[in-house]
């Protein structure tokens, strides 16, 4: 075992055991005889997060470390790969020690959380024994990235490094030249590369193969996500809708439904939209509005929804509404599968009983953003998911832990993005007689990104794994989500950094990437809706 490994290894240890001395004393603060108290852990806020923080940033460790021992195991810990472990060892363990930065203005600090300062000082100098190799490693890191060497990611079944590599080099080909355009123009994503995406199954990856999917699992997601975002996030999302249609009919759909449903969702040859959030309830989904009255065969749909990804160009709707107005909070709440016509251009929704305008965003484009008004928008009553009312906000619950895996891992594409492009323009970029990357500012830059991104990436494949083996993984998917959001923009921030004032061109495609980057860390649950879920699953849950 490598001297290197066994230094981490006591980061690691030390860091683990200030987690748990930060839950320790924030359980005794919201949590008093054992039973979380919702109230005390609101008022808590910055305590609570603060440990999901420490916490995210501890396994992000745990599981680097892993990387790095298999990789060692398999005579392949190379240069690259120790100076990765090292930078992101000793930064993340100073952090952890000396405050983490959960957003621009805040910071979580172990006394935030009650933990004394005595109780740091083994983690401070687990994490001093590291320092001496940091301007090596540096060095190391800087020569490799140089030469286009990110580091192994070391995905262990072959089977799923081919399917990475069939999408890497299918994003560099079709996807990467086309990104700029498409985001420039405000363009729709071409149908022609959607029915290219579902000819190589995209949108059933997880879907059974008994309804027409690979039946493959979320660590194949995560590869196929990461991938094709790295060229351009919204073709990266255009399967995170079918993901969610397909897991939510797949749980819960009669078996009907299920044969109506699924073979045209893995085909791509139905598109759906998932139409969850309204006006004024953002993450508050158990105070939802809009209802749905049952009428004879069909259920007529009144309210207003928004943020309404690819919401005109859809042909099904995931659309969660209120069908018992009298059921407090969330029980009241169905799920239907909502047909709806393909909109155009010129009439982007053609249903009667619907209609919508596009809210205008700064990235994130390729499906469009919309708000929608329903007044008496018919729907079969045959498309109650799983045939009984009253069980959507269950239903939708099952697939939030898949819908942030596959978010962090679109968080993911985006950070190698803006790594390469920062890279690619460091070393073009000549001033004061050399290339910009030769200065040690931006190295430094640079090498952070890509250990932030190595650990980021190895944090959201185990919550992948974890989820298909079947363990629940609220908590992981939650951590893999706010770290890789916070790493896409930091490295999105960084690269355009290095670009200069070119980077704030919008010819430079790093101010797309930029943009893009910027609205991960608020869907599929804002940061703090992350932290609040770590905190509560550390913490116990109010029964």
């Amino acid at each position: 075992m490598s001297t290197l490994i066994e230094e981490c290894r006591a980061v690691l240890g030390a860091a683990e055991a200030l987690v748990e001395q930060g839950r320790a004393a924030v359980a005794a603060r919201v949590a008093p005889g054992g039973r979380l108290d919702g109230a005390a852990l609101e008022a808590e806020q910055l305590a609570a997060h603060g440990l999901a923080w420490q916490a995210t940033y501890a396994a992000a460790l745990r599981e680097t470390l892993r990387w790095a021992e298999r990789l060692e195991a398999g005579g392949a810990f190379r240069a690259t790969e120790q100076a990765l472990l090292a930078l992101g060892f000793a930064e993340y363990g100073a952090q952890i020690a000396g405050g983490i930065p959960m957003s621009q203005v805040e910071a979580a600090r172990p006394a935030d959380l009650g933990i004394a300062p005595e109780r740091v000082a083994p983690l401070s100098a687990a994490v001093a024994t590291l320092a001496a190799r940091l301007p090596g490693a540096r060095a190391a890191l800087s020569a490799a990235l140089a030469a286009g060497d990110f580091g192994d990611v070391a995905v262990e079944d072959e089977a799923m490094a081919a399917l990475r590599e069939q999408f890497a080099r299918f994003t560099a080909a079709e996807v990467a030249p086309h990104a700029q355009d498409w985001h420039k123009q405000n363009a729709l994503i071409p149908l022609p590369l959607i029915r290219r995406l579902g000819d190589l199954g995209v949108f059933g990856v997880t879907i059974a193969e008994e309804h027409g999917g690979l039946g493959l699992g979320k660590v194949a997601m995560c590869l196929v996500s990461e991938m094709l975002s790295e060229g351009y996030v919204g073709v990266g999302s255009l399967g995170t809708r079918s993901e969610i249609a397909g897991e939510l009919i797949g749980l819960n759909g009669t078996p009907a439904q299920k044969a109506r449903w699924l073979p045209g969702i893995a085909a791509g040859e139905i598109l759906p939209t998932a139409v969850f959030t309204e006006p004024n309830t953002g993450s508050d989904l158990a105070n939802l509005r809009t209802r749905a009255v049952r009428d004879g065969d069909v259920y007529r749909v009144h309210g207003a929804k928004t943020w309404i990804t690819h919401g005109s160009r859809s042909d099904v709707m995931t659309l969660l509404v209120r069908t018992n107005p009298d059921a407090p909070g969330h029980r009241g709440l169905s799920m239907l599968i909502a047909p709806k016509p393909r909109g155009t251009e010129d009439d982007p929704f053609p249903a009667p009983g619907m209609s919508g305008t596009e809210i205008h965003v700064l990235g994130y484009r390729g499906m469009r953003e919309y708000e929608i008004a329903f007044e008496g928008f018919e729907v079969p009553a045959e498309n109650l998911l799983g045939g009984v009312e009253g069980q959507g906000f269950r239903q939708l619950m099952e697939t939030f832990e898949s819908a942030r895996i596959q978010t962090a891992a679109r968080a993911l594409g985006v950070a190698q993005n803006a790594l390469a492009l920062g890279l690619g323009y460091a070393k073009d970029r000549v001033q004061f007689g050399k290339a910009i990357l030769h200065f040690p500012r931006v190295q430094a830059k640079l090498a952070m990104m890509a250990a932030e991104t190595m650990m980021a990436r190895q944090l959201t494949y185990f919550a992948a794994k974890e989820k298909d083996a079947g363990r629940r993984c609220d908590v992981e998917a939650g951590m893999a989500k706010l770290l890789a959001a916070r790493v896409a923009f930091a490295n999105a921030d960084a690269a355009l950094q290095i670009h200069g004032g070119n980077g704030y061109a919008v010819e430079y495609p790093i101010s797309r990437v930029f943009c893009d980057a910027r609205v991960l860390s608020i869907f599929e649950g804002a940061a703090e809706i992350q932290a609040h879920i770590i905190a509560r699953g550390m913490l116990g849950r109010v029964n």
